[in-house]
C-alpha cells in the first residue's frame, strides 16, 4: 500500500499543462526566470536517417544552449519528432536545466506527451520515456508552436545533416542559426 501512495504522490507532481494552440506564428517570450526548450527533427530519406535540433532560451530570448544531433532511420516524420523531443529533453537535463517549457511544432506529439492517458500507439514506449524524464523535473509545461515559432530548432536540425558527431554549444548559437534567432528577436523586440 505504501508503494501505491508513493506512486500516486509522484504522479501528482507531474503537471504538464494541456497543449494549447497559439494564435501567432512566432517564438513567444516567457515569464521571468523560465526557460524554453524548442526542438525539431529533419528527415533525410536519401541518407536513411533523421537529425535533431534543440535550443534553450531564457525569458529574454537569449540562447543558453543549442544542439545539433544525428538520429536513426525512422518510419515517418512523427516518429522523428518524438525521438527529437526525447533527445532534446536529455540534452536539457544533461546541461543542468530542470525548469522549462518544452515546445515543438507537431501538435500530435505535444498532445501525446502531455496527456495523462497511457499511449498505446507504436510510439508508446518513447512517449513513456519522455513522460518519465519530465516527471524528474522541477517544473515543466508542454506547449505547441507553429513552424514559425520553431525556426532556430529547425535550422539546427537541418545543420546536423552534414555532421559526423553531435554538436553542442553552451551560451552560444552557431553562426548558421543566427538569422533565425534575429528573426525571432525582431518579432518579440
Amino acid at each position: 500500500m505504501e508503494y501505491l501512495e508513493e506512486y500516486r504522490a509522484i504522479q501528482n507532481q507531474f503537471h504538464a499543462n494541456r497543449v494549447q494552440h497559439p494564435s501567432r506564428d512566432s517564438w513567444q517570450p516567457l515569464p521571468s526566470s523560465v526557460y524554453k526548450l524548442n526542438f525539431d527533427a529533419a528527415v533525410f530519406t536519401g541518407l536513411d536517417r533523421t537529425d535533431f535540433g534543440a535550443v534553450i532560451r531564457n525569458d529574454k530570448g537569449e540562447v543558453m544552449a543549442t544542439m545539433s544531433a544525428k538520429g536513426p532511420s525512422v518510419y515517418c516524420s512523427e516518429e522523428a519528432k518524438f525521438l527529437a523531443c526525447r533527445k532534446a529533453i536529455e540534452f536539457a537535463t544533461d546541461a543542468g536545466f530542470s525548469e522549462f517549457i518544452v515546445e515543438g511544432d507537431n501538435s500530435t506529439v505535444m498532445q501525446a506527451i502531455s496527456s495523462p492517458n497511457e499511449d498505446e500507439s507504436l510510439m508508446g514506449n518513447v512517449v513513456g520515456d519522455i513522460r518519465q524524464m519530465l516527471r524528474g523535473l522541477h517544473l515543466v509545461n508542454v506547449e505547441f508552436t507553429r513552424r514559425g515559432g520553431n525556426k532556430v530548432a529547425h535550422v539546427l536540425a537541418q545543420y546536423a545533416k552534414d555532421l559526423i558527431d553531435d554538436m553542442y554549444w553552451m551560451e552560444d548559437l552557431p553562426p548558421f542559426a543566427r538569422e533565425a534567432l534575429y528573426h525571432d528577436a525582431n518579432i518579440i523586440g
